[in-house]
C-alpha cells in the first residue's frame, strides 16, 4: 500500500526520487522520506504529512549521494509521524530500509533483539527488519557478507514484504527483495531503479524486470543479479518493455486525475473492446482464454472474487453470466473467501478481478483455487501484475494507468470485460445470434453514449452544489443497478466523506425508509426496462416522506418529471449498457460533491490505491 522507489546511477539521485514519490503519491499515504549514500556516509530525511514538506525539508537541509532509497508510508504499526516514517536506520547507522508490507511475528523477533539490547526509536514492524539485518551482520565476525546477512534476515520474518536495502560498507550497491509485495526493478543505462509499479521509472527506462515472490535483487558495479531467497539459485528473468506514456500519468488540463479518468472514458472503454468485437458472428473475441474455453464453458460453478469496486464490478458480472451462459454463479470478498471452505473442485472456475493486479487478498484466493484444482482467470488492468502472472489464464481490461484513489475507469472498463465474457460464453452456449449482434450493435455505440452522459456535469454540479452540505445520501437499484447503486455509494463516501449506502429499491422498506426525510438525497437508478414500474413505486414512497429524489434514467417522462427533484439522462441503448453510463454520472456527483465540500479528491484520508497488505 505504500511507495517504494530507489536510484543508483551517475545522477543526483535526490530530484530523481522526489519525483518518483510524487509518482507514487497516488498509492496513499501519511508520510514521506528518503536515505542517501555518499561514500561511506548514509544520511536520512523523512517528515510525516505530503512529499511537497519533505522536498521543502531537503532544499532547507540538502544531502547528497551516488545511490538512495525512497518511502511514502501508509500506517499500519504506529502513528503517522517523523520517526515512524520509512527509511529506517539500524542502531548503527549503517544500514538503511524501505519496507512496503507487513511483518506479522515482528513482536516476537523484536521482544529477543530488545533481550540482546537492541534499542528501537520507532513503533514500526520495519525496523525490527533492518534491526534483525544489522544483528545478523555485525554479529557474523566477518563470516556473512551484507547480502547474506538481509537474505538470512528474510528467512526468519513471516509475512509480505517488498524491500529495498543499503549499507555504506557497499556504498555502490542496492538490495532488493520481494514476498507478496510488488517490486519492479527498471535496468536502465549504467543505472537501476527499483519502484512499486512503473510510474516512476518510466521518465529514466522503458525495461523493467517484475519480480516474482522470493526472488532477491542484488545491484552492484553497474550490474544486477537476480537469485532465490532461500535456495540461492541463480533466476533469469525477461525484460519486459512497458508501454506506458508520461503523459497518461499525467494530469494534463484536468484539476484532479480523478476528473480525467472519469473523461478518459471516452476512450478507455473502447480501448478495451478494441478488436474483441465480432458483430457478424454476435459475439466477443477474447484470446487470453481461447485455450481454456472448453474448460469454461464445462465448469459447474463460477466464482468471481474481488475488494472494493472490483467487487462491484463482479455483481454486474454474476448477471451478466447467469443471463447468458446459464451457469451458477457466487460472487465472494476475496477477504473472506480466503479464508472459508468453499466448494472448489476441478469443475470451478474463479474469475479474479483487480485494477492493479496485486490485491493481496485477491491474489491469496487464486493460490487457494489452484491448490484446489479450479481453474482461475484474471481480469486486471496492469500487464505485467501478479495476478497476470498467477492466474492461468486472463483478458487484460486496457483502461490505461489510473492514478486516482477512486476507481473510476477501470470499473467500467472491467464491467465492459465481464459483458464480452459473458456473450462469448452465452454464445458458444446456445444464445441467438439476434441477441449477440443486438448487444454488440450497443458496444459499438459506446465512445458516443459515454461523451453525451458526459455532458450532464452541468446539472449533476447543481445537484452537488444543492446536497453538499447533506450527511447521509441513499442509492437504489434494481436487478443490475443494484450493483450500480452500491458503487455510487462507495464513491461518495470514498472522496467526499458523505456517509452513504446503496439498497436494493426494494429493500428501502426493510429498514433505511426510517431515515428519509427532508435532508435526506436518494439517488433512484431508473432505467426504462421491466423494473420502471417498481423502481417509480419506491420513488413515490420518498416522495411521500419528502426525501430528495435524484433520479439517473436513460428516458425522461412526465412521471419522473414530477416526482423527482432531479432527473439526470443517460443516452437510451441496451439495458446491459445502462450499468456503465448511469456509473459515469455517479461518479460525477461523487467529485462535484467532493469539490464543494474542499475534500482531498485524489489523495483521500486513510485510503490507499492498491491493498497490498491483509
Amino acid at each position: 500500500m505504500c511507495g517504494i522507489v530507489s536510484y543508483i546511477g551517475k545522477k543526483d539521485p535526490v530530484p530523481i526520487l522526489i519525483k518518483g514519490l510524487r509518482r507514487l503519491e497516488y498509492r496513499g499515504y501519511d508520510s514521506a522520506g528518503l536515505a542517501l549514500l555518499d561514500g561511506k556516509s548514509l544520511n536520512s530525511v523523512k517528515k510525516a504529512g505530503k512529499v511537497s514538506e519533505l522536498s521543502d525539508e531537503l532544499s532547507v537541509s540538502p544531502i547528497k549521494g551516488n545511490c538512495g532509497i525512497a518511502h511514502t508510508r501508509w500506517a499500519t504499526h504506529g502513528v503517522p509521524n517523523d520517526i515512524n516514517a520509512h527509511p529506517h536506520l539500524d542502531k548503527s547507522g549503517k544500514i538503511a530500509l524501505v519496507h512496503n508490507g507487513i511483518i506479522e511475528n515482528y513482536d516476537s523477533i523484536k521482544k529477543t533483539l530488545e533481550k540482546r539490547g537492541v534499542v528501537f526509536s520507532s513503533d514500526t514492524d520495519s525496523e525490527v527488519l533492518v534491526q534483525l539485518i544489522s544483528e545478523i551482520y555485525h554479529n557474523d565476525e566477518g563470516q556473512l557478507d551484507f547480502k547474506d546477512a538481509v537474505k538470512a534476515a528474510l528467512q526468519e520474518v513471516v509475512g509480505a514484504y517488498g524491500i529495498v536495502a543499503m549499507c555504506s560498507d557497499e556504498p555502490d550497491s542496492l538490495f532488493a527483495a520481494r514476498m507478496g509485495s510488488p517490486l519492479v526493478l527498471g535496468v536502465g543505462d549504467n543505472e537501476f531503479l527499483f519502484a512499486s509499479d512503473a510510474s516512476p521509472i518510466i521518465e529514466y527506462t522503458r525495461n523493467v524486470i517484475y519480480l516474482d515472490d522470493g526472488e532477491f535483487v542484488e545491484v552492484k558495479n553497474s550490474a544486477y543479479s537476480i537469485s532465490n531467497i532461500h535456495t540461492e539459485e541463480i533466476v533469469s528473468k525477461t525484460i519486459t518493455k512497458i508501454d506506458l506514456t508520461i503523459e497518461e500519468i499525467e494530469k494534463g488540463e484536468f484539476p484532479h486525475f480523478m476528473l480525467k479518468e472519469i473523461h478518459d472514458q471516452k476512450h478507455s472503454i473502447s480501448d478495451t473492446l478494441r478488436g474483441r468485437l465480432n458483430l457478424e458472428d454476435g459475439t466477443s473475441m477474447l484470446g487470453g482464454i481461447n485455450d481454456y474455453l472448453p474448460n469454461i464453458l464445462e465448469a459447474s460453478r463460477i466464482y468471481i472474487t474481488a475488494c472494493g469496486t472490483s467487487w462491484h464490478a463482479g455483481l454486474i458480472g454474476k448477471h451478466l453470466i447467469e443471463e447468458y451462459a446459464r451457469v451458477p454463479v457466487h460472487v465472494e470478498y476475496a477477504s473472506e473467501f480466503r479464508y472459508r471452505n468453499a466448494i472448489i473442485d476441478a469443475n470451478t472456475i474463479l474469475i479474479a478481478i483487480s485494477q492493479s493486479g496485486e490485491t493481496a487478498d485477491t491474489l491469496a484466493a487464486i493460490k487457494k483455487s489452484k491448490e484446489l484444482g479450479a481453474l482461475t482467470l484474471g481480469i486486471c488492468n496492469v500487464v505485467g501484475s501478479s495476478i497476470s502472472r498467477e492466474t492461468d489464464a486472463g483478458i487484460f481490461t486496457h483502461a490505461g494507468p489510473e492514478i486516482g484513489v477512486a476507481s473510476t475507469k477501470a470499473f467500467t472498463a472491467q464491467v465492459t470485460v465481464l459483458i464480452m465474457l459473458a456473450l462469448k460464453i452465452g454464445r458458444k452456449k446456445g444464445v441467438s445470434l439476434h441477441r449477440g449482434k443486438e448487444l454488440i450493435s450497443s458496444l459499438k455505440e459506446i465512445d458516443t453514449n459515454v461523451s453525451k452522459t458526459l455532458e450532464t456535469i452541468k446539472l449533476v454540479r447543481q445537484v452537488a452544489k444543492a446536497t453538499c452540505n447533506a450527511d447521509n445520501y441513499l442509492y437504489l437499484g434494481r436487478g443490475v443497478n443494484f450493483p450500480v447503486a452500491l458503487e455510487g455509494a462507495l464513491k461518495l463516501k470514498e472522496i467526499s466523506y458523505i456517509h452513504a449506502e446503496g439498497y436494493p429499491a426494494a429493500e428501502m422498506k426493510h429498514g433505511p425508509i426510517a431515515l428519509i426525510d427532508k435532508d435526506m438525497p436518494v439517488v433512484f437508478l431508473a432505467p426504462q426496462d421491466e423494473t420502471f414500474l417498481k423502481i417509480l413505486s419506491n420513488i413515490e414512497e420518498v416522495k411521500a416522506r419528502g426525501g430528495i429524489i435524484i433520479t439517473v434514467t436513460d428516458e425522461e417522462n412526465d412521471s419522473l418529471n414530477s416526482l423527482s427533484d432531479y432527473v439526470l439522462v443517460t443516452p437510451k441503448s441496451h439495458r446491459y449498457i445502462f450499468p456503465i453510463t448511469s456509473s459515469i454520472i455517479l461518479q460525477l456527483l461523487a467529485y462535484e460533491l467532493a469539490q464543494f465540500r474542499g475534500c482531498e479528491i485524489d489523495q483521500p484520508r486513510n485510503l490507499a490505491k492498491s491493498v497490498t497488505v491483509e
